[in-house]
């Protein structure tokens, strides 16, 4: 995979309140979201599209805490630590750092949950309700940046997750814009969006619609033929899950590309492009972008694969 190349990321007016709108729709009207940012900019050198990716992972992962409602929270502030908080912690470099506090209050999780929550694969979820990949692209992308992640959590209290990003102390990370900053561009186009979990399909048609999109929604892979069949003229592309009822992503697509053999088709999945062609699941030309969806990077694939 090739990593974006860094860029400067201003905590309290970029990426974090750019990514709520999207946080909103995620978590559902049952779920408050409050947020508390830090007046002044706090600079980090990051990844700015792998921080949404990090702030929509713990969204998710809280939303699922919370069935019934709740209040989700995000803050930010920048921290100074010295070696006595390494020494009673037993990680963390001491100096400054941004720090992101996302917490819920929802049902917590016990010590042994705690301790295997970043471990890939590992999930408390029902089968079929998640892959278990979430909390460890979280955990490898805060480390991928130099930082670490504290969690603290007790059953039927809620759990609150600390985000420690180092400070940027280079003249050179406060330079202007770059490439990988510019939005995206905005299309007219139609696109039919096949997703199985609510938040999702809620999610994806709010970044398409912001963007200019004409989204249509369907809920499994037969409704996405029947979608399709019904708005052929008017679909360019397929927004598909890999994994849905009725029919999956694959055998959907197979019987759509017999009524137009050069329909376009990006799948999301939780899973790697290789390691679904790994598994044959896949074919070898087949587009994939990885879940949970990240909005730029969903709305840059999105615009290259209609541009060919």
């Amino acid at each position: 995979m090739v990593v974006p190349e860094a860029v400067p990321l201003q905590f309290r007016k970029l990426r974090v309140q750019h990514v709520q709108k999207f946080l909103v729709r995620i978590i559902g009207e049952d779920i408050q979201l409050k947020t508390s940012f830090k007046h002044e900019p706090i600079m980090v050198y990051v990844d700015s599209s792998q921080i949404e990716q990090v702030l929509i992972n713990l969204s998710a992962n809280a939303r699922d805490a919370m069935p019934t409602g709740g209040m989700l929270t995000i803050e930010t502030e920048q921290q100074t630590l010295d070696s006595a908080f390494q020494q009673a912690h037993g990680y963390g470099e001491p100096g400054q750092y941004a720090v992101v506090t996302v917490s819920d209050t929802g049902c917590g999780m016990d010590d042994e949950t705690r301790k295997k929550i970043f471990e890939p694969f590992f999930t408390t979820k029902e089968v079929g309700k998640g892959t278990g990949l979430g909390m460890s692209i979280v955990y490898g992308i805060i480390k991928h940046h130099k930082g670490f992640i504290s969690v603290y959590s007790e059953h039927g209290v809620g759990t609150v997750f600390r985000l420690y990003i180092p400070v940027s102390d280079s003249e050179e990370t406060y330079r202007g814009e770059v490439a990988s900053e510019v939005a995206p561009a905005v299309g007219t186009e139609t696109i039919l969006v096949a997703e199985d979990e609510p938040a999702v399909r809620t999610l994806v048609e709010a970044i398409l619609a912001e963007y200019g999109y004409q989204v249509i929604l369907a809920e499994d892979g037969q409704d996405c033929i029947d979608k399709y069949i019904a708005n052929r003229d008017r679909i360019a592309l397929i927004l598909m899950d890999m994994i849905m009822p009725k029919k999956s992503g694959k055998e959907a697509y197979e019987e759509i590309k017999r009524l137009q053999p050069d329909i376009k088709v990006l799948y999301s999945s939780g899973y790697s492009a290789d390691f679904i062609r790994n598994h044959g699941v896949g074919e070898e030309s087949m587009e994939v972008i990885a879940k949970p969806v990240q909005p730029w990077e969903l709305l840059r694939k999105i615009r290259e694969i209609l541009d060919r």
